[in-house]
């Protein structure tokens, strides 16, 4: 009897049934769509902050020995320990290997350029195939770590032999020596040495920083110059992490104050202090360290997208669930006749109650169910429109979010309902009310 009476009853008043639920799809739909977005902002913005630069740097470990002599940093071994080019690729073996997004090696030395000393020859890999176990086809380098570098003209082929080399100069360097695209450079190792390459400037490079006025060179010739082959000075590495907290604060300042839960959750985390420690237990005298302003700012940067998502879905609860209170108010009012009839003929207060919240609760699934697929495509639309890419529909969204859209008409009907109380058959079938 109560299942004929509820269908009886929801097909009634169809049109603020229908009302009603269209302003659960509205809110259904923009909580799906955060929810969906939010689920994967971590790695979007992640690799959206790429494009601020490297996140991680790697040195020596002699070069980490903190030494200071009369309030200046001192420290005899700099400049003369190097890593070994063959244990870079080493970075792509640790647990997080898909996480490194790319890395670029450095080597730094004094040249003589055109007869003018104290210039800088800075040698890197500008987009080199690197072989990794897994992916034979892996590409990186400075395009991949610091997008934001721009060249005028073209960049230096990574392998142009002996004579001929490409070169990059800095803005700064260009401007002073009056070079540009075209020009052959005569460059010199500083020194004793004696050693010469001939280089040809294909672009003008600007980046913000000390490149600007230095020469960049594919890192095989400035080798081949300084006279160390296969060594580099870092290595910068891109990595995709999380934002930290307080377990990752706690491992920053001593990871072996971890006790054995909470080491594993850290080791298994993308924290940017994990990675860090992982890629020194994969290469040998090796320090890694977390460049913490590029670190820091992309865990706010998520850590506010995440906090304003959650502002605006609960925004979209409460003025949701305003208008169904709206609604059902009105929907009582005029059916108060009917709910005479039923308290009459014997139903109890919390019988006409159940009636009209299993309504609600019925708008409320209808409704979250058509909000999760608008919610699907408005999601596309806000990856597409922000991230560039689509936004992949994670199942967890839909029951999660037709129990939200039902709580939201339940929570909308419950004040409403309580005017049931105050109906008394005898007044509201004489008209009185």
């Amino acid at each position: 009897m109560f299942f004929l009476m509820l269908r009886q009853s929801f097909f009634r008043g169809r049109k603020r049934k229908a009302l009603a639920t269209l302003t659960i799809v509205l809110s259904a739909s923009l909580i799906t769509a955060l929810m969906n977005v939010s689920i994967e902002v971590g790695d979007k913005m992640a690799r959206e902050m790429k494009s601020y630069g490297a996140n991680i740097n790697m040195v020596p470990k002699s070069e980490a020995i903190p030494l200071e002599i009369g309030g200046v940093d001192y420290n005899p071994l700099k400049d003369r320990v190097f890593l070994n080019e063959a244990d870079l690729p080493k970075v792509k073996e640790i647990f997080w290997h898909n996480n490194i997004v790319g890395f670029a090696p450095f080597l730094k030395t004094p040249v003589e350029l055109n007869g003018k000393k104290g210039c800088s020859l800075i040698g890197t890999n500008f987009d080199r195939q690197v072989p990794i176990a897994g992916d034979e086809e892996f590409r990186t380098g400075v395009k991949t770590v610091f997008p934001y570098w721009q060249v005028k003209g073209e960049w230096p082929a990574e392998e142009a032999g002996t004579s001929g080399n490409g070169v990059l100069a800095g803005a700064t360097l260009a401007r002073e020596l009056g070079v540009k695209p075209g020009d052959r450079l005569t460059v010199k190792a500083a020194g004793d040495a004696g050693r010469e390459e001939s280089f040809v400037v294909t672009g003008i490079l600007t980046t913000g920083g000390a490149e600007e006025s230095a020469l960049v060179a594919p890192l095989p010739a400035v080798q081949r110059l300084a006279g160390m082959e296969g060594k580099v000075q870092s290595l910068s590495v891109s990595a995709l992490t999380v934002p930290e907290d307080k377990l990752s604060r706690k491992a920053r300042q001593n990871n072996e104050a971890l006790d054995s839960l909470e080491y594993d959750r850290w080791y298994c985390t993308a924290y940017v202090s994990s990675i860090t420690h992982q890629i020194e237990e994969a290469i040998p005298n090796v320090t890694a360290r977390p460049i913490w302003q590029v670190a820091a700012g992309e865990g706010a940067v998520v850590n506010k997208i995440q906090l304003l998502m959650i502002v605006v879905t609960i925004a979209a609860f409460i003025a949701s669930g305003l208008g169904i209170s709206s609604l059902m108010a009105t929907t009582i009012m005029e059916r108060s006749r009917e709910i005479g009839l039923m308290k009459a003929l014997g139903a109890a207060d919390w019988e006409v109650y159940l009636l009209f919240l299993s309504e609600s609760a019925f708008v409320g699934v209808l409704g979250g169910l058509l909000g999760c697929v608008a919610g699907a495509g408005l999601s596309q639309v806000i990856g597409l429109s922000i991230f560039g890419s689509y936004v992949s529909f994670s199942p967890i969204v839909v029951p999660v979010n037709v129990a939200v859209s039902v709580l939201i008409a339940l929570s909308g009907s419950l004040m409403p309902s309580r005017l049931i109380t105050g109906l008394y058959p005898a007044e509201v079938l004489h008209g009185r009310r």
